[in-house]
């Protein structure tokens, strides 16, 4: 079996990702799937970019890279650049922190985009149901005991 990697990162002085640690009681709050020396992430302002892995990992003092084991890795990436330039999902966040369900079909948060590509690449991580409510603690919680590559802390 293959596998993708993601980088699961937190940036300690970012409101943002303090509020999101809090909310989801995750030791990380951002998740981004990794594509060569890039990243395909949902971020605040920004929505779905593609980001040079280098600056992302600079971005976020903490961070750990590790593989997630699939079927088609190229399939989960190829979802994830159809969503390219889509916007980020602020009440989709602020619902889960409320438990809510005020997630939007056009715009992603950064788990919810990784859920839906997983899904979307044949390789469903969550019931269908599910995707939209993932925080990056629940992707965190999928990974093998053994599968981080490269740890920053």
């Amino acid at each position: 079996m293959s596998a993708i990697n993601l980088l699961f990162c937190t940036n300690r002085s970012n409101p943002l990702s303090w509020m999101i640690r809090a909310g989801s009681w995750s030791r990380w709050s951002h998740v981004a799937l990794v594509d060569g020396d890039y990243v395909i992430e949902a971020v605040a302002i920004h929505g779905v970019v593609r980001t040079p892995l280098a600056k992302r990992q600079a971005q976020d003092p903490s961070w750990c890279m590790s593989a997630l084991p699939c079927r088609d890795p190229a399939a989960i990436i190829a979802a994830a650049h159809t969503q390219l330039g889509k916007p980020y999902d602020y009440t989709g966040v602020l619902g889960i922190g409320l438990h809510r369900e005020w997630q939007q079909d056009d715009s992603w948060f950064c788990s919810e985009l990784v859920a839906w590509s997983f899904a979307q690449g044949g390789d469903p991580l969550f019931r269908t149901a599910s995707v939209r409510r993932v925080t990056p603690e629940d992707i965190w919680m999928l990974q093998p005991a053994d599968s981080a590559l490269e740890v920053a802390r």
